[in-house]
């Protein structure tokens, strides 16, 4: 069954720990964020998304006091908002052709897995529950980026056997990159 992970709840002494990073740095890198997961005793990934939330939160905040704003200069909000450096982030996360096998399978069979799918998907191949949770994001991001390109006159069966042809090409192209014109294909089956 789908389900998201419970709600993470931190104590008061864990968030004036974040919020004091958050007040220093609100992008911080991955080591950063390594580091405050060992010290609030969580994962990273925990980590990432409270600050991603807190951000947001800021940013509206923000916008809801346009007048302050002004006042303070706007020049004092950028220098303090950069976007960490290449040095700082997560190393790209590669991905084996049968990491990719499974993957993609279990995304054919649900694009939106609940956090059991995604924890067993990651025991299964080896790597954290996070870069499973961000692979489906990115591939659901990229099927529907795909499925826009398409005309909109094709007929459901024809769009079902496009998608399939995208599913079966990713799993014999370990590049996971098109390598040609679907349609020719499907146009003459």
């Amino acid at each position: 069954m789908n389900q998201r992970r419970s709600r993470t709840k931190f104590t008061e002494d864990q968030l004036k720990i974040l919020i004091k990073a958050f007040d220093q740095n609100p992008y911080p890198g991955y080591a950063t964020k390594q580091r405050l997961a060992l010290e609030v005793n969580t994962d990273e990934s925990r980590i990432q998304i409270w600050f991603q939330n807190r951000r947001a939160r800021h940013q509206c905040q923000k916008k809801s006091e346009p007048d302050e704003d002004l006042e303070s200069g706007q020049d004092q909000d950028h220098s303090e908002e950069e976007i960490p450096s290449r040095e700082d982030r997560r190393c790209r996360t590669s991905y084996s052709s049968s990491q990719l096998h499974i993957l993609i399978e279990a995304f054919t069979n649900n694009p939106y897995p609940g956090i059991d799918t995604r924890e067993q998907l990651a025991k299964e191949i080896g790597l954290p529950e996070s870069r499973v949770q961000i692979w489906f994001q990115n591939r659901r991001s990229r099927f529907h980026v795909q499925r826009k390109r398409e005309p909109d006159d094709q007929d459901s069966e024809q769009r079902q056997d496009q998608d399939q042809a995208l599913w079966d090409e990713g799993v014999q192209d370990p590049t996971n990159r098109p390598t040609g014109c679907l349609c020719t294909s499907l146009d003459s089956g």
